[in-house]
């Protein structure tokens, strides 16, 4: 018997490595573990692929999709609507397939409250100096923007307390070791190893 796939909400200040932690996770493309791919509003960008990348929707379909009551969590971000299907997320579940949400504080908020069980992961830069240094390192960004970044980045990690796992990401591979560590660990519960190994343990203790 298969068991029912675990549903993780990892969050994170920009910078911290979130998603190249996910990346490394995910590398080999293992066929249970995928990242919930969300809906949004907003045009594809470059390279962007319909169902793989974004579920990319028009804003009546989104707010039709909100009526019904279909996202565990959604948001308006600049103008454009992001939102995680719940319909999707419980079909990939049933198969036994762990799902990693790429959200933030408030979205994890949402999603506990549709699924308390869900399991909430946090990463942390090591320090403030550090996390400047790799936005800036990125090349990408103006000062100012980076400066708001890092304002914003004081008030994401002021939610660390609401999660059940945290990861420093000081060295990469130590942090990505941690986060396997935490997704295995949680397929080896208790409840876990009895769904799935039930004929083996009523082997085991038959007369």
């Amino acid at each position: 018997m298969t068991a029912r796939g675990n549903l993780f909400i990892v969050s994170a200040p920009s910078g911290a490595g979130k998603s190249s932690l996910i990346s490394g996770l995910l590398k080999d493309k293992p066929a249970d573990k995928q990242v919930s791919v969300s809906h949004t509003t907003r045009q594809p960008r470059p390279g962007e692929v319909n169902g793989q990348h974004y579920h990319f929707v028009s804003v009546e379909e989104f707010k039709a999709l909100i009526a019904e009551n279909a996202f565990f969590e959604w948001a308006e971000v600049f103008g454009n609507y992001y939102g995680t299907s719940r319909k999707v997320i419980e079909q990939t579940l049933e198969q036994g397939i762990d799902v990693f949400l790429d959200i933030d504080w408030q979205g994890a908020q949402q999603v506990k409250k549709v699924m308390p069980e869900a399991i909430g992961i946090f990463i942390l830069p090591p320090s403030k100096a550090e996390l400047e240094r790799r936005l800036t390192g990125r090349g990408q960004d103006s000062a100012e923007v980076i400066a708001g970044r890092m304002a914003q980045a004081a008030s994401e990690i002021s939610h660390y307390d609401e999660y059940d796992f945290i990861i420093i990401n000081d060295d990469f591979d130590t942090a990505l070791g941690d986060f396997i560590a935490i997704i295995r660990s949680q397929r080896l519960t208790g409840a876990g190893q009895i769904h799935t190994h039930n004929d083996m343990l009523n082997d085991l203790l038959a007369e």
